[in-house]
């Protein structure tokens, strides 16, 4: 039979690459999503609220060979007390109800890899790998709450790993969207200073990414999910503007690398910013 990947709150850009990804892995992907249960173009999809245990999804933990959790709330959007609250209880929510999920099960999966973000370190101009000092203010302190919440209990036969994901740039959508909509009409110029630093990766090296989590049994832990050559804000298209996001998403920057992934041998499709623009654009 195939292995099953199950990706909690998947149905959105990243998870629905990943899960196209799996496919042609030869792996069977389930996706945990809001929406109504069903199954298209190859992809199972099954109804949850991301914080409430039914047995429509549970099953599907059982047996699974690894879970990647997608779940949270979008930061683009403004800092209103509603928001800050929705966008700390989905991420929380859904580790808790999917650790209870694996506790319940008779064969667990191998591997549960949680999507993080390298917000954690805040607004830096410092080359920040996985040990660097954390930042402050609200984005850093869901961060914080994030990976505590991972890492709080320890899951004896299931492996724990947090991908600090970077401005990941993929084909009809992701980061780049915003950036492409803008050039379109001429608004391609810089972000206040330009000297800001973009953390970018390319799809390809993520999905990647996300397979060595899900399959090498020495990943474990925390990695920074980016690429080897972060750039400036200027150095890159000029802008980083999201429509009706929080002011702070277009002017903070960090200058972060994947010293554990490289440490463990992962090799880069893409390092080179305009190699990885030219084959997306």
């Amino acid at each position: 039979m195939k292995r099953r990947v199950v990706l909690a709150g998947g149905s959105g850009f990243l998870g629905q690459a990943l899960a196209d990804h799996l496919k042609r892995r030869g792996y069977t992907a389930v996706i945990l999503t809001r929406g109504s249960s069903a199954d298209k173009n190859g992809i199972t999809y099954v109804h949850w609220d991301g914080r409430t245990l039914e047995d429509s999804w549970v099953r599907e933990i059982d047996g699974s060979y690894a879970i990647v959790n997608f779940t949270g709330k979008s930061v683009n959007c403004l800092y209103t007390k509603k928001n800050r609250e929705e966008i700390i209880a989905s991420r929380l929510d859904s580790i808790s109800i999917l650790m209870e999920a694996v506790r319940k099960s008779s064969a667990p999966p191998q591997a549960f890899v949680q999507a993080g973000s390298l917000a954690i370190f805040g607004d830096t101009a410092d080359v920040c790998d996985e040990d660097a000092a954390h930042g402050d203010g609200f984005s850093v302190s869901v961060c914080q709450q994030w990976e505590e919440a991972f890492f709080s209990e320890t899951l004896p036969k299931t492996r724990q790993v947090m991908l600090r994901i970077g401005f990941a740039l993929g084909k009809d959508g992701g980061a780049l969207g915003p950036l492409q909509m803008l050039a379109r009409y001429g608004l391609g110029g810089t972000i206040g200073s330009g000297r800001q630093y973009i953390s970018w990766l390319h799809m390809d090296d993520l999905n990647a990414m996300f397979m060595e989590s899900i399959e090498n049994e020495n990943y474990e832990g925390i990695y920074n999910a980016t690429g080897r050559e972060p750039v400036t804000n200027k150095q890159f298209m000029g802008a980083y503007t999201i429509m009706k996001a929080d002011p702070s998403l277009a002017l903070t920057g960090r200058n972060c690398i994947p010293k554990k992934l490289l440490d463990q041998g992962f090799k880069f499709k893409y390092t080179n910013l305009e190699a990885a623009l030219r084959d997306l654009i």
